[in-house]
């Protein structure tokens, strides 16, 4: 293994520190764990947003326009 070091947000470090505790592993174990998970993902899962892959929340393809045009898409308000 090659060591790296990363900087983390107290917060964040506290938290992963409770979880790997709780897990009964190493913070680095924690972060390895995670990491492979994340980068094993298929490339469309890593970038979709959960929100919008809900179907009761949205139906259909994302708009390209979603985040300027977000009133019409809800309310069906004309501009």
């Amino acid at each position: 293994m090659k060591r790296t070091t990363i900087m983390l947000p107290p917060e964040l470090k506290n938290r992963a520190a409770k979880h790997a505790h709780r897990l009964g592993i190493s913070v680095g174990e924690l972060i390895r764990n995670c990491l492979n998970a994340f980068l094993d993902r298929p490339d469309d899962q890593a970038t979709e947003d959960p929100l919008l892959s809900d179907d009761a929340v949205f139906k259909g393809k994302v708009p390209p326009d979603l985040s300027a045009r977000h009133d019409h898409y809800l309310y069906g308000e004309h501009e």
